[in-house]
């Protein structure tokens, strides 16, 4: 006889929800991609106002963290469901390209949080030779 899979109860209550909660704080979903002058990411931050958010940069390090409020509807009776993740959230990105710490912008926008990192430029150095010396 062989034995199913278990059901997780949590998991069909909450669905793939459940894989964005780290302790007790919810990490937003982003994406990342490069472009000729820069690293850009894009994190989906929905009904987080710009006070109530934070970016750092620490050596290679992207933090993005805040806090989403719960929205305080009128006249409700009974919660039926409720997906959308709110209190405190951080998220974490390495950044393997080489940027400018300085240069780094960000900007909130109709739910999306973009902040973009430009890449430092390549130096290229001569290499000189010594002449012999004469004897």
């Amino acid at each position: 006889m062989s034995r199913g899979r278990r059901e997780d109860p949590f998991g069909q209550l909450y669905g793939e929800f459940r894989d964005r909660l780290r302790g007790d704080r919810w990490q937003p979903d982003v994406d990342v991609f490069e472009t000729e002058k820069s690293i850009v990411v894009c994190a989906e931050l929905s009904g987080v106002r710009s006070d109530d958010l934070r970016v750092t940069v620490d050596g290679q390090d992207l933090r993005i963290s805040g806090v989403r409020l719960v929205p305080e509807p009128s006249g409700v009776h009974r919660l039926h469901q409720m997906e959308i993740a709110t209190g405190p959230f951080e998220r974490r990105l390495r950044i393997s390209i080489a940027f400018e710490r300085d240069g780094v912008n960000a900007h909130l926008a109709d739910g999306f949080l973009t902040v973009t990192l430009p890449k430092r430029a390549r130096v290229s150095v001569k290499v000189e030779l010594e002449a012999p010396e004469d004897e």
